[in-house]
């Protein structure tokens, strides 16, 4: 009996001592819990008063492919490790863990002579016989420095936003841009080599009343714009009308924090602008105009390029006709209206461009546009480009003729005239033989098309 006892007093100890033990690795656990989910204390990281302490770098969050994000850019990478402190001191330290990023970047060299233009271009020389005696001993305009100033600017500023920097191709898009002057006929012009973007952007409703699509990033305006001639709507002002109504709504819903409501006033303000715009102006179309796009800080300056200006596209044997019609932002250079870039390559698009090599030449001649604008007349456009190439030294083959591919309007359906009622008790003999209105085949109506026609192959 006292041996029973004694096994049970054993077996109760044992039992008391591993609920003991139980107890602490429970509490320990939760401790341990509590620091990795709880937040650091305030006082580990005390707020600085001093205004020369660094501001805290920008953090880099979300999924991130960099092999795709920088598309073009050459990546060299290492990871270096270095003893520190323990991991919470080095959790909360945001120097602990750091990705440095140090893009360089080799501003190119401009083409300075007609050879330089050559090795690019072999047939502009002799496409444009004169232009060699337009070159001074040093062309190169101070819009170039201007431009790669401007990419170097906008890479330092984007360089903590990856997904804006400029790619590989879109940093190297100017082969040159030269000054140039005829020594007789001190006709100016300014010259490009680069490559050739797509611009789909304008609309004209008194034109072409059903709109061309609206791809990724398209605007329904131009620079390039008169005064609206018929009262037919924008085929864009609907959508617009909605984007305003939809910002407007948004605007007054309780739930919108400050920082959205400021956004939401200027993208009002802007849209009830734009509005304002498509009422009142017609612009150029990329699919159906030959125009060229600039950079906004070319129409600057003593020697400015402007909106209007007649401009020459040189690429392989063809020399094609156009006008300044639109303008872009100061870090890109190289783009043509869809109208040009289809008929330099079939396969062009909004998002394909027709020439991705640096083998493009524009010429503009500064200082050209006819004013007050209007529709674009091709045939005016053909015939002023073609005096401007006889005062440089003139072409070796003809420019290129444009065709107008808008479809006409649609021809009125006539209405008859009622004839009068003759009295059944005199009846007029000849009212049969009274000729009425007749509609010939010829003059059914037309049909009209939402895209332009494609252009006539006998052009090339």
């Amino acid at each position: 009996m006292a041996k029973v006892r004694l096994r049970t007093w054993r077996r109760l100890v044992l039992i008391l001592l591993a609920t003991i033990f139980v107890a602490i690795v429970y509490r320990w656990i939760s401790l341990e819990r509590l620091l990795h989910f709880a937040p650091p204390e305030v006082t580990a990281t005390p707020t600085p008063t001093s205004t020369l302490t660094p501001t805290r770098p920008p953090v880099v969050t979300g999924k991130l492919d960099t092999g795709k994000l920088f598309n073009g850019i050459t990546l060299h990478s290492t990871v270096e490790a270095s003893p520190g402190a323990d991991a919470t001191t080095e959790r909360v330290d945001p120097e602990s863990y750091v990705l440095d990023l140090k893009l360089r970047a080799r501003v190119p060299t401009p083409n300075k002579t007609i050879e330089d233009l050559a090795k690019v271009s072999p047939q502009l020389p002799a496409l444009l016989p004169g232009l060699a005696a337009m070159f001074s001993p040093d062309p190169v305009s101070p819009l170039f420095t201007e431009l790669y100033n401007t990419k170097v600017r906008m890479l330092r500023e984007n360089l903590v936003r990856l997904d804006l920097l400029l790619s590989r191709h879109n940093f190297f898009d100017c082969q040159t841009v030269l000054q140039l002057q005829h020594p007789q006929s001190h006709r100016k012009a300014l010259l490009l080599q680069a490559d050739m973007d797509v611009d789909a952007d304008g609309s004209d409703a008194d034109r072409m009343p059903i709109g061309t699509g609206a791809p990724t990033n398209f605007k329904p305006f131009t620079s390039y714009r008169w005064l609206k001639k018929t009262p037919a709507p924008n085929p864009y002002l609907p959508a617009t009308e909605e984007r305003l109504k939809h910002a407007e709504d948004e605007l007054g819903l309780p739930a919108t924090t400050p920082e959205r409501k400021r956004d939401l006033r200027n993208t009002i303000t802007q849209l009830r602008t734009e509005l304002g715009t498509l009422k009142k102006f017609s612009f150029l179309i990329g699919a159906t105009d030959p125009y060229i796009v600039i950079p906004s800080a070319f129409t600057h300056g003593r020697e400015s390029t402007k909106t209007g200006d007649y401009a020459l596209v040189i690429f392989g044997g063809d020399v094609y006709p156009a006008i300044v019609g639109d303008i872009g932002p100061n870090d890109k250079v190289g783009e043509a209206s869809l109208r040009i870039a289809k008929e330099i390559n079939v396969l062009a698009t909004p998002y394909n461009r027709p020439v991705s090599d640096l083998k493009v030449t524009y010429l503009i001649f500064q200082g050209t546009a006819n004013t007050p604008f209007g529709p674009p007349d091709l045939d005016k456009i053909e015939a002023r480009c073609q005096k401007l190439v006889d005062e440089i030294g003139g072409a070796t083959v003809p420019l290129h003729h444009w065709e107008n591919i808008i479809p006409p309007p649609p021809t009125p359906t006539p209405t008859s005239t009622p004839q009068p009622t003759a009295a059944a008790t005199t009846p007029t003999p000849t009212a049969s033989l009274s000729p009425g209105p007749s509609i010939s085949p010829s003059a059914s109506p037309s049909a009209t098309f939402a895209f332009p026609l494609p252009s006539p192959s006998a052009t090339r």
